[in-house]
């Protein structure tokens, strides 16, 4: 399929989604387009962060770190079993 004909389908498809889901399908395209941007990082501009946890103290980074997965299990709680499922 063409880029022209895909991007009719895609416009169509939307203008038939309910107005109370096009905020969840707006942050959906916009979070792929922009994980996709982020993923053509170069090695070198992710490099650029190595070590810059290296001055923070232990006690810190310890509680850093347990608060990014305390937060992690709280966002992952809601989910259904079901929502990667597309049928």
């Amino acid at each position: 399929m063409n880029p022209s004909n895909l991007c009719t389908k895609l416009l169509t498809e939307i203008n038939l989604i309910p107005e109370e889901k096009l905020e969840e399908v707006y942050n959906f395209i916009h979070y792929f387009r922009v994980g996709v941007e982020a993923s053509q990082s170069t090695p070198e501009q992710i490099m650029q962060f190595a070590g810059c946890w290296d001055d923070m103290p232990d006690e810190t980074f310890f509680d850093f770190s347990e608060e990014i997965i305390t937060r992690r299990q709280q966002a992952f709680l809601g989910r259904r079993s079901d929502e990667s499922s597309l049928s």
